[in-house]
């Protein structure tokens, strides 16, 4: 006998379990030119974004710092390189993935400060 979905999910929310669940989409992968131009309406956000490591910093004040371009935006304006801050890491060259909170005009002292950064972000690399 072939019990249909619908009978299915009425026998499994009688018997109190979820038949189904929801889940959030991911937010979509935007462009770090995009972000840099947006900063103001996306800090204190989580974004995604993708690109390929051109610099990392290992253990510094207890968090790694790892710089990511997509070649959007342009050098010579200061809106080409993410700067991310995680407890996770990537080589140069790596091609990632990162998700983050946006943090605006961010100052750790000692001259440490920048205009935009993506903190406590999560990066998997692109295989």
């Amino acid at each position: 006998m072939k019990i249909t979905s619908l009978v299915f999910a009425a026998l499994i929310a009688a018997a109190g379990a979820t038949a189904f669940t929801a889940q959030a989409a991911e937010p979509k992968a935007q462009t770090v030119a995009a972000i840099y131009q947006n900063k103001a309406t996306l800090s204190g956000k989580t974004i995604n974004a993708q690109g390929n490591v051109v610099k990392v910093n290992n253990n510094i004040m207890g968090r790694n710092f790892v710089h990511v371009q997509d070649g959007t935006g342009k050098a010579d304006a200061g809106n080409n390189n993410l700067v991310v801050t995680s407890k996770q890491t990537a080589n140069v060259g790596d091609k990632v993935v990162i998700t983050g909170v946006v943090v605006v005009n961010r100052d750790f002292g000692s001259g440490y400060s920048y205009p935009l950064l993506i903190e406590d972000a999560s990066i998997a690399v692109k295989k």
